[in-house]
């Protein structure tokens, strides 16, 4: 039996998720109980920062340096929290802070995630699995959506065509067939309504809560229409994507071309839109019967009830009826990987990714004392999650 502790901040860029994970192992059969699972929001004054360093915008080495030791202070204070509401845990998976992914047309050639581990392991004295994307990148593939290794296993055995959709700042979903999976990012989830709501001053909290900036706006076809063009959407998969293609400069210059500004409720309302019609098109092409649902997006009344509305043959759930809390599906999938890595399985999945082959990901940073790891394990023939609070 093993605790791992699964941190992210995604590509919304708000806050660190955490979801602690107590994992057995019996014949290939995995069962994980979820013990805790959290968000603790970045401080304002680090989020700004990170913001304001992003694509496309210009920053310099010794901001980068910086925000990698802050982030990874901030990462080893919201993991010792953690730690302290299970009584403990024996390692850690952060995936840290995506802020940049290199990607040239139909292939990814580099990713940068910072948060510098180094102070997890010196605050909780455990080993700390990071650097999980890369490999995958160097073994050919997009590294990313590394969930898709969790989809794959939480959907096996469904008839039918099924798939999960997380809504993050970038939308990405797993698909899976009987005998076959394809992952990818489809498009902008959050990330563009989250651009405009910061640069107009919408909220002090970044972000439309509850669509309540969008519900007062109506959606423009004409401009809908041009986002929907976007030659991303035509690429095959797997593929990814990231802020360095969809942010504020995106949006501004879709209304140049369009000739005119939107009201900004409009706008919102018709980016929100954008996020709705990218997912339901890719769904309905794929034949999906079955469709769970995670991240913070699904919290939007307007996306989820979107989707339902668009999608009226398909089953629209959250992520929760496949034992795996909507919120924290992203954190559980990084505390799967990091017990994956420790005990010798790839943790990717070809399909998902476009890997020439899996691979086992990551780095390992020791905890206090000499770096034991557990007997490997061949591979996994099942997951069952379950709540262990």
């Amino acid at each position: 039996m093993m605790r791992v502790l699964g941190m992210i901040s995604g590509t919304s860029h708000d806050g660190i998720d955490v979801a602690v994970v107590e994992f057995s192992e019996r014949d290939g059969v995995l069962s994980g109980r979820v013990l805790h699972d959290a968000t603790t929001s970045y401080a304002p004054a680090l989020r700004e920062r990170l913001i304001a360093a992003l694509p496309p915008a210009q920053t310099t080495l010794a901001e980068i340096c910086e925000l990698d030791t802050l982030i990874g202070q901030a990462f080893a204070e919201a993991a010792l929290a953690a730690r302290d509401a299970v009584g403990g845990v024996d390692a850690v998976t952060s995936h840290g802070q995506t802020v940049y992914h290199w990607v040239d047309g139909a292939h990814a050639l580099g990713t940068l995630q910072i948060g510098q581990p180094a102070w997890i392991a010196e605050r909780l004295g455990v080993p700390v699995v990071s650097d999980v994307r890369i490999r995958d990148i160097v073994a050919g593939g997009h590294g990313a959506p590394l969930v898709s290794f969790l989809d794959e296993l939480l959907l096996r055995g469904r008839s039918g065509v099924s798939a999960a959709l997380n809504l993050g700042g970038i939308s990405n979903m797993t698909v899976v067939g009987e005998g076959s999976l394809v992952a990818y990012d489809i498009g902008p989830a959050n990330a563009l309504v989250d651009a405009v709501v910061v640069d107009e001053a919408l909220n002090d909290l970044g972000y439309d809560d509850d669509a309540r900036i969008a519900s007062g706006g109506t959606v423009d076809d004409e401009l809908l229409a041009l986002l929907l063009s976007d030659p991303y959407y035509a690429l095959t998969a797997p593929k990814s994507t990231g802020k360095e293609h969809f942010h504020l400069a995106y949006v501004r210059d879709a209304e140049t071309r369009l000739g005119r500004s939107l009201a900004v409720a409009d706008l919102v309302r018709t980016l929100t839109e954008l996020t709705v019609q990218s997912v339901a098109r890719d769904v309905r092409s794929a034949g999906i019967g079955f469709l769970a649902v995670s991240g913070g997006g699904c919290r939007n009344p307007l996306i989820l009830d979107g989707l339902r509305a668009a999608l009226p043959d398909v089953e629209v759930v959250l992520a929760d009826e496949l034992g795996a809390p909507a919120d924290s599906k992203e954190a559980i999938a990084f505390a799967l990987i990091g017990w994956c890595t420790l005990h010798g399985i790839p943790a990717t999945v070809p399909g998902g990714t476009g890997a020439r082959a899996p691979r086992i990901l990551g780095t390992i940073t020791p905890g206090d004392g000499a770096l034991v790891l557990p007997k490997p394990v061949d591979g996994l023939r099942s997951l069952v999650l379950e709540a262990g609070r």
